[in-house]
């Protein structure tokens, strides 16, 4: 099987646009809510992440991971967690620290690096005994999360964890920042410091003289929120060494699962080394898709309930 693989989706002729595609299912897309039920998983550093269950008692189960400052409730988790039960697997999607509605209990929070975090999801899930078969699937930073702890891991996965899938995701951290930087990315930029500031006034208020949003309306990007905020929260010592140690291209020659990356050309938020073609060319595992069209976690499908996303990612998955 090839490793880059050419892709089937072909975009509606209205959206054949990446920042269409980015902006349309966020503003438009409405699914039907699942029935959740939700566990609470304590860490091993005593914070705690919040996982939504969604069952049809099946042996296997998705892991879904979402995108920044996303939730188990957005309508593209949703319609994963739909196009996967169809298909005959339980779901499990998981909160980010402090993303479930309800405030984490440490300083810090779930970062493009986490990996652990993940592992710790993972680890709870298979160990309700539940499941014989796991595929992790995530989105943007879920997705990179989804890469690199499949990258670290290698042939040290649990043995249920049979393969991943992720869409949208900045592998390159440091040239998916840069991009963002750019003036016609200016709107979402905007959007996203807006609601990492509301993250940033709870952990002010919970750890006073800790975190201060002194000057935050200064910041303009990703470099200067992570180099405030994010490296100095979570050990790494700026902004450059944040990127590069959490960064999925650093580990993607350790996957040993069959594990599927699809990133679009026109995606806007992703640069040109968040589409590793030599790690795929290279490697046994990674399968690498590249859409012409789809945008940044879009993918639209009309005439369906499911995007064409759901219907990839529970192909690929139920083929392993």
């Amino acid at each position: 099987m090839p490793r880059i693989l050419a892709s089937t989706y072909v975009a509606p002729r209205l959206l054949r646009d990446g920042h269409a595609q980015t902006v349309y299912p966020t503003l438009s897309r409405r699914v039907a809510p699942v029935p959740y039920d939700r566990q609470r998983v304590v860490l091993s550093d005593g914070d705690f992440v919040d996982v939504d269950h969604s069952r049809v008692g099946a042996r296997r189960v998705a892991v879904v991971s979402h995108g920044l400052e996303g939730h188990s409730r957005r309508p593209y988790v949703l319609g994963m967690a739909r196009a996967f039960n169809a298909a005959g697997w339980d779901v499990a999607a998981w909160n980010f620290r402090g993303c479930s509605g309800e405030a984490n209990r440490l300083l810090k929070f779930t970062h493009s690096g986490a990996s652990s975090d993940l592992a710790e999801v993972i680890d709870a899930v298979l160990g309700a005994g539940r499941h014989d078969k796991l595929v992790a699937v995530g989105f943007s930073l879920g997705g990179n999360l989804t890469l690199k702890y499949l990258g670290e891991r290698g042939s040290d996965l649990p043995r249920a964890v049979v393969g991943g899938v992720a869409f949208s995701v900045p592998t390159d951290l440091r040239g998916s920042a840069e991009r963002m930087a750019r003036p016609a990315n200016r709107l979402y930029m905007r959007r996203f410091l807006s609601d990492l500031r509301g993250r940033m006034t709870s952990k002010a208020a919970q750890f006073p003289g800790r975190v201060s949003l002194e000057g935050y309306d200064g910041i303009r990007d990703f470099r200067g929120f992570d180099e405030r905020y994010t490296a100095p929260l979570h050990g790494f010592l700026n902004a450059d060494d944040y990127w590069a140690r959490s960064s999925a291209n650093a580990h993607l020659r350790g996957i040993r699962v069959p594990a599927l990356l699809v990133n679009a050309m026109d995606d806007p938020f992703l640069s040109e080394g968040c589409f590793p073609w030599a790690e795929a060319e290279a490697s046994t595992w990674l399968h690498l898709e590249a859409p012409e069209h789809g945008g940044h976690v879009g993918f639209v499908s009309f005439g369906s309930e499911s995007y064409w996303s759901e219907r990839r990612a529970t192909e690929f998955a139920s083929a392993l």
